[in-house]
């Protein structure tokens, strides 16, 4: 018998930004398949892009990779223009890869909107941002659990999420996450999840990073999320746990807004 093959999707999407005549300008842009780059009219001077899986959301066998470069002394944000959602997988493991580039005294703020991992999904997702002098990044990422207005509950998953930052060619924060079906069933541990449903970090990596971290704690005041900070050799990193994805959501955007001299993305909206 023939086992009829699934369609799955691909897709690329990358944006170049370089400083000339003193303005931020667009040097490359890159779109095939499922991956699009959009570039918002914004009226502030850090233009944003912002990056779309068309497909929906990402199944076993998908394909997806976003890149961004951020020439010398330039100012760009990034994110995504909804939250990613992992569905059930078939066959197969979804993929998706995020690389981002900076120039000396670049700045970039990687802040992609959250992802929902739907029961028995299946993702291997690798961000590598690689900084150059005194660049400066900002990055964020958050995993939610099922939805909990949905009654969703995830008892099956495959989970390899890595990220990694080096500067000048040598490495500066690598944190490297898996959750499978056996964590998840000792999700109420202290040393797991405690019981949470979501989850999130926020590291801001510069020459002097670490002294944002009084403003920083200052900032975790939401009594439904769990969160601490902690800096150190130009690293500020911090790390939230909540019951469900909205209170998160509303603690990210405050670190972020702590750590970022611009507002928010506009599809960061609430």
């Amino acid at each position: 018998m023939t086992v009829p093959q699934m369609q799955r999707a691909r897709g690329r999407a990358a944006a170049g930004f370089a400083l000339r005549g003193g303005r931020v300008r667009l040097t490359e842009l890159h779109q095939s398949g499922s991956a699009k780059a959009m570039l918002p009219r914004v009226h502030a001077a850090t233009p944003e892009v912002v990056f779309l899986n068309t497909a929906g959301g990402l199944t076993g066998g998908d394909r997806m990779a976003y890149a961004l470069e951020v020439g010398a002394g330039a100012r760009v944000t990034a994110t995504t223009q909804a939250a990613e959602r992992a569905y059930a997988a078939s066959g197969g493991v979804a993929e998706l890869d995020v690389a981002i580039a900076a120039g000396p005294g670049a700045e970039v703020a990687w802040l992609p909107q959250e992802t929902i991992l739907f029961d028995r999904s299946a993702l291997a997702r690798r961000t590598s941002a690689t900084l150059a002098g005194d660049a400066r990044l900002v990055m964020a990422e958050t995993l939610v659990l099922g939805r909990a207005a949905m009654g969703e509950t995830v008892a099956t998953l495959s989970l390899a999420d890595r990220r990694e930052v080096t500067r000048d060619g040598a490495p500066v924060l690598l944190e490297p996450l898996a959750i499978d079906s056996a964590a998840l069933a000792r999700r109420g541990g202290a040393a797991v999840l405690g019981g949470a449903r979501a989850m999130a970090t926020v590291a801001l990596v510069a020459p002097g990073a670490e002294d944002a971290l009084g403003r920083v704690r200052a900032a975790l005041t939401d009594p439904a999320v769990e969160a601490a900070a902690s800096g150190w050799d130009g690293k500020c990193v911090v790390r939230m746990l909540a019951p469900d994805g909205f209170p998160l959501r509303r603690l990210v955007a405050r670190v972020i807004e702590t750590l970022t001299p611009g507002p928010l993305p506009r599809v960061w909206q609430m």
